[in-house]
């Protein structure tokens, strides 16, 4: 049985990479597109940056711990449990990073009338808006299973720190979003 564990464990190690580049997409894509269109403020590039070790640091943390042998089954179970639902977050933050990236191919605006909006400001808006819905969707789902997993005490306790990880995320993209 924990062969089939291991082998899961791989498979997951082995998307973790992709996993954080696509968790983090909205941090290092926001940054460069952003900061260039002066849409957010340093403050709020500061705090979108911080987001991008935060989900490396969680994936890491959460394939390690899936493969320690000292890991129990049910536990290594939810934690990979777990990691899958933050790929499946990951593809779909994914799905915005087209858009954000669409500033890079982009080199002039053009001429804008006095009071006339940045119309990068609409696309981080959109984005935000967006990728805050996918989270808070996507965080009931790890609700449920953070409650059944609650048997399993190294599980439960991942699985919360992902769930922090989540809110963090989503009250960063929230905040940008309302000051948009």
């Amino acid at each position: 049985m924990r062969e089939g564990f291991s082998q899961i464990g791989f498979s997951i190690f082995a998307f973790a990479r992709r996993s954080v580049v696509s968790l983090g997409v909205i941090a290092a894509l926001l940054l460069p597109a952003v900061s260039r269109a002066g849409v957010l403020s340093e403050s709020d590039l500061q705090k979108v940056e911080a987001l991008k070790p935060l989900f490396a640091n969680l994936m890491s943390d959460l394939s390690q711990t899936a493969k320690r042998s000292d890991v129990a089954a049910a536990d290594a179970s939810c934690i990979n449990s777990t990691i899958q639902e933050l790929l499946q977050i990951s593809d779909e933050l994914a799905s915005y990073e087209y858009l954000i990236g669409m500033d890079r191919e982009i080199k002039d605006f053009g001429d804008k009338s006095p009071g006339d909006k940045n119309p990068m400001h609409d696309l981080v808006k959109f984005a935000a808006d967006k990728s805050s819905a996918i989270l808070t969707s996507e965080r009931k789902r790890l609700v449920q299973l953070s409650d059944q997993c609650a048997h399993s005490p190294v599980a439960s306790s991942k699985t919360q720190e992902t769930l922090q990880v989540i809110d963090t995320t989503t009250t960063v993209l929230t905040a940008i979003r309302d000051r948009l």
